[in-house]
């Protein structure tokens, strides 16, 4: 039971990760579908989705210590 409690833990450690990183790309992608869907351009969503993802990348590129995820979430 308590290895099966261990990999939860390291799931959901994991799933936070990527969802600090990601997190912004995907309310923008969600943004740019929802208007697109509405019969507006969703192009500007398009661009700022680009943009976190770009800055995720570079983000996931560097050397982070506790303080920079902190930093990261509070964008």
């Amino acid at each position: 039971m308590t290895e099966y409690i261990i990999i939860v833990a390291m799931i959901a450690i994991a799933a936070i990760a990527v969802y600090q990183y990601f997190g912004q790309t995907v309310r923008n992608q969600t943004a740019a579908i929802a208007q697109e869907l509405s019969g507006q351009d969703g192009t500007g969503a398009k661009a700022a989705a680009q943009a976190a993802a770009n800055d995720a990348a570079t983000a996931g590129d560097t050397k982070n210590t506790l303080d920079s995820y902190v930093n990261q979430a509070n964008k």
